[in-house]
């Protein structure tokens, strides 16, 4: 496939990581919210790709809702090891208990 068949898709790309190197850049603390669905796949990709050869800057933040699938659970870790990121897991049931929610 040449770039010429990928339409729009090289732009796109290009600013997804322009974007994501600028939050690095400007933000004291960034993370990214990894869900472990498809959207959260490629951003991760993404930000892998916009860091290179160097480590994603900043953590990949998993809000667990207590309704994930165990199958879910067990991709989005190994996924992260895949990608060398860190990972950050908060539960709401957490929050719920001390009053928060």
């Amino acid at each position: 496939m040449t770039r010429a068949d990928r339409g729009h898709l090289p732009l796109l790309e290009s600013e997804a990581v322009h974007v994501l190197r600028e939050v690095a850049a400007q933000f004291e603390r960034p993370a990214l919210l990894f869900s472990g669905g498809k959207d959260s796949v490629v951003v991760t990709w993404l930000a892998r790709k916009a860091f290179a050869p160097g480590p994603v800057p900043f953590p990949l933040l998993h809000i667990d809702t207590g309704h994930n699938f165990p199958e879910t659970l067990t991709f989005r870790d190994r996924f992260v090891a895949q990608m060398g990121c860190t990972l950050v897991v908060r539960k709401v049931q957490d929050s719920i208990d001390l009053g928060r929610v």
